[in-house]
């Protein structure tokens, strides 16, 4: 029997939900993966990470209206409200060759879906401009405002001379143990309408900026298909035939950075690897390569690069993990 777009008053469901279609979305990842909606979770991440050391062995998409403990890296909350965030996570027996770069390929599927190539204030007669959804890396998605937008958003912090921007979208990847394989959960939050959170510092960009009419319901059919065709061409492929793409939306290229972790690097930020490593070539003049589990991306003081902090981190066989956010802070987006 087909699964219900609709569900009953008693569900708690407030939003209707294209199941079915949704369910068709997911069939790179296996013909019997299933979608669930639940008006409320604690942590979408949470519940599918239990289902997988329950025994869960279905690709299964898991979606909260809202959720009340949604958590970054290191347990740190994270803020969402009904309606105005898209809340979800995916989980998946999963054994691709090489999980490095893993962030970075869900990362780009998404931002690609959402801002397609070419799309971002193309001129008639000029070169296509960056994208203006950017990727913060390890794992965030920034909204980039272009040079002599209407004034300054609040929060917005600035990304070099030419643009400023904030914080749209975050990644939480974490896995368990299965037989034969890894049970991974991708978890997801994108900020869909306005709305004022208190103590964010990395500021608060939402979909409807980039496309007015964006809805919660919708936006989560947009992004499926691509997220899950990503995932499967990661598992064959890894991330190097994706290294040149992510380039493109790079947001900490070219600019000044500090890592932490046991040796810290500060330098300027390179672009990544094909493993997905950010490199750093520090004040000496040596290149570095820094791996999730290592890294608090901070922009130095006094160099003005000035778009906050992140951090990430390596989980189980290399899962890309982390938030984008300081210590004792709280992000906009939850999983």
């Amino acid at each position: 029997m087909p699964e219900p777009d609709r569900f009953p008053a008693d569900s708690g469901v407030l939003s209707v939900w294209p199941v079915a279609a949704l369910a068709r979305a997911l069939r790179p990842l296996g013909e019997d993966a299933r979608v669930v909606v639940h008006a409320q979770e604690d942590s979408t991440n949470a519940t599918l990470l239990q289902w997988g050391r329950d025994g869960e062995r279905r690709p299964c998409l898991l979606v909260a209206e809202h959720q009340r403990a949604g958590r970054g890296r290191a347990g740190r909350a994270w803020q969402s409200a009904p309606g105005d965030s898209l809340t979800f996570s995916l989980g998946l027996p999963y054994q691709p060759a090489d999980w490095s770069g893993l962030s970075l390929a869900v990362g780009l599927a998404l931002a690609e879906a959402l801002d397609p190539p070419g799309t971002s204030g193309v001129t008639p007669g000029r070169a296509a401009e960056r994208p203006r959804l950017m990727l913060k890396w390890p794992n965030d998605l920034w909204l980039v405002e272009r040079p002599g937008a209407q004034g300054r958003r609040e929060g917005a912090e600035a990304v070099g001379e030419a643009a400023t921007g904030r914080k749209l979208g975050g990644i939480l990847i974490e896995t368990c143990g299965q037989p034969g394989a890894r049970w991974c959960v991708v978890g997801v939050g994108l900020n869909i309408r306005p709305h004022r959170f208190e103590g964010l510092d990395t500021g608060y960009a939402c979909l409807q900026e980039l496309d007015a009419q964006a809805q919660t319901s919708e936006t989560l059919l947009r992004v499926a298909g691509p997220l899950s065709a990503a995932l499967a061409r990661f598992a064959r492929e890894g991330f190097p035939p994706l290294q040149q793409a992510y380039a493109s939306r790079d947001l900490l290229r070219g600019h000044e950075v500090g890592t932490g972790g046991s040796t810290p690097v500060n330098g300027l930020a390179l672009g990544v690897d094909a493993s997905g490593a950010l490199r750093v070539r520090g004040a000496d003049g040596a290149e570095h390569a820094v791996v999730a589990g290592e890294v608090s991306v901070r922009p130095l003081p006094g160099k003005g690069s000035g778009f906050g902090t992140g951090s990430g981190s390596e989980r189980a066989p290399g899962a890309w993990t982390g938030t984008s956010e300081s210590p004792g802070k709280r992000s906009c987006v939850c999983c």
